[in-house]
C-alpha cells in the first residue's frame, strides 16, 4: 500500500516539476548555481524512471543527492514561490519514495 503513496505524489506533481524546475534553473541559477546540480539530478531521475515504466526506480542515490545540494530541501532566502514550490514538492516525492 505504501508503494501507491510514492505514485501518488509521484502523479500529483510530476508534471508542474517537470516544468518548473529548467524555469527555476534559468531564472535563478545564476545568483543560486546549486540548483543547476539539482535540475541535473532531477533529469538524472526522469531518465530512470522511463526508463522504469512501472517499476519503482532505484532513487536512492538521486535524493541523497538532492537532500545534499538543498541542504535537506531549505528554501534560500529571496527566491520566488516556485522555487519554493519545487523544493516542496521535491521533499514530498523523496519522502513518500522511502514511506513505499
Amino acid at each position: 500500500m505504501a508503494a501507491g503513496r510514492y505514485n501518488k505524489e509521484l502523479r500529483k506533481n510530476i508534471k508542474m516539476l517537470k516544468q518548473y524546475v529548467p524555469i527555476v534553473d534559468r531564472v535563478h541559477g545564476n545568483h543560486h548555481p546549486e540548483f543547476h546540480d539539482v535540475r541535473r539530478v532531477f533529469e538524472e531521475m526522469m531518465r530512470k524512471m522511463d526508463d522504469a515504466g512501472s517499476i519503482k526506480p532505484e532513487l536512492d542515490s538521486e535524493f541523497m543527492q538532492l537532500r545534499e545540494i538543498t541542504g535537506n530541501y531549505t528554501v534560500p532566502e529571496g527566491v520566488c514561490e516556485t522555487y519554493e514550490a519545487v523544493y516542496r514538492m521535491l521533499s514530498g516525492l523523496d519522502e513518500a519514495y522511502y514511506d513505499s
